[in-house]
């Protein structure tokens, strides 16, 4: 089986485009198409549906896709492990991350990060959805939310402290709140699905349900809101700690934490064969975030 061939199909079943995917690839369409043409003549069934807009997996597409992709991962595995690229990862890294974290945090380390492994390239997407990585062709995805999936293997890189914050101008037009309860008689802003704070009291787990004129489906949004008075939210320190620090917002409750158990996690796919592009990764930015990472540091 042509090593070529499938790395192509790993490609079109991330874009759904065979002409981009060859693109990427330094093929033309027609050779492109060629090769998935000859993909699915070797193994004796359709892989793609094509039509006029666009492609899509098949059932035995879909089927094939993950042992696809451990053929490339143990390649790569058994060509780092030989010769130059010894301790050297080479390729593509695919990486998909929240869109504030990754800005905030991944981008300005990728300077040292591409300085380390020079053979290495980084194709980043930024999305605030939860992506599939196997079907996008990842390699590895940065998530601030409790791991389901038990397909996938994940490594802690940092906490993620959630507190809640009000601009200074906001607590002086509306005062302060002294417990969790008096929070419905605020201007609270949520995000979309997670209008219910928790908070660990004396007393005991308390949940409040919390409302106010704005709701976002978006973090930086909802952060932006709070720096402006318009009301109070719950942020991660990573996102907020040079606010905190210019005095643009302050951590109110002190004494009733949330309850939380999030935290930055590396994911990547199950396997026993860690490509060495993510295991680079992984080390880099474990070290780079540093525990407690560096926004815990200077808060």
């Amino acid at each position: 089986m042509n090593i070529d061939h499938l790395r192509l199909f790993v490609r079109v079943a991330s874009t759904c485009n065979i002409s981009q995917a060859g693109q990427e690839l330094g093929l033309s369409p027609a050779v492109a198409s060629a090769h998935i043409n000859k993909l699915e003549a070797q193994l004796g069934t359709r892989l793609v549906h094509r039509t006029t807009r666009k492609v899509s997996l098949t059932e035995e597409g879909h089927a094939f896709l993950p042992h696809a992709n451990a053929v490339l991962a143990s390649i790569e595995v058994a060509r780092a492990s030989v010769g130059r690229e010894k301790g050297s990862p080479s390729g593509t890294l695919r990486l998909t991350a929240p869109a504030s974290f990754g800005r905030l945090h991944l981008v300005p380390a990728l300077e040292g990060f591409l300085s380390r492994y020079p053979d290495l390239s980084v194709d980043l997407r930024f999305s605030d959805a939860i992506v599939d990585l196997v079907e996008g062709g990842f390699d590895i995805a940065i998530r601030d939310a409790h791991l389901k999936e038990s397909s996938l293997i994940a490594r802690k890189l940092a906490t993620d402290r959630r507190l809640v914050c009000a601009a200074p101008s906001y607590l002086e037009r509306h005062g302060e709140p002294t417990s969790p309860e008096q929070l419905q008689q605020h201007q609270c802003i949520d995000l979309v699905g997670l209008e219910n704070w928790s908070f660990d009291t004396p007393e005991g787990p308390l949940t409040v349900r919390t409302g106010g004129r704005i709701r976002t489906d978006n973090g930086d949004a909802m952060r932006d809101a709070c720096v402006a008075g318009l009301g109070i939210a719950i942020n991660s320190s990573w996102s907020v700690y040079e606010h905190l620090k210019r005095g643009q917002l302050v951590p109110i409750l002190s004494d009733y934490p949330l309850i939380s158990d999030s935290a930055i996690w590396a994911v990547y796919p199950s396997s026993q064969l860690v490509a060495p592009r993510v295991r680079a990764f992984i080390d880099y930015y474990s070290d780079y975030l540093g525990a407690p990472p560096y926004w815990e540091q200077t808060e």
